[in-house]
């Protein structure tokens, strides 16, 4: 059974159209650069934003917007590793898993 998120299934019936795509749905979430080496390092067990942004080179203020992006898509979830201040870690959720093999 698939764990993706609603948004990122589609049912098709002969009726819709343009015809709904899983994979054009996963590209509007997953499709530039940026977004995909988050994936790649989480996939990888790098969860720490510093780690993160230096394996990927992407600049800080773009890398905090797709991580905020992936949280609200379902494919990341964030965890407190440290009160104060606080700090956090990022893990894929189980739709997110679902995307290691791309």
């Amino acid at each position: 059974m698939s764990t993706l998120p609603d948004r990122l299934r589609t049912t098709v019936s002969p009726q819709t159209f343009p015809r709904p795509c899983t994979i054009a749905s996963a590209l509007n979430v997953l499709g530039e650069k940026w977004s995909l080496l988050v994936v790649r390092e989480l996939a990888l067990n790098v969860h720490r934003f510093d780690q993160i942004a230096r394996n990927t080179g992407a600049p800080r203020d773009i890398l905090t917007s797709r991580l905020r992006r992936l949280e609200e898509e379902g494919v990341l979830e964030k965890r407190r590793y440290q009160e104060h201040p606080p700090r956090y870690e990022y893990h894929l959720t189980e739709a997110g898993s679902e995307l290691r093999p791309i």
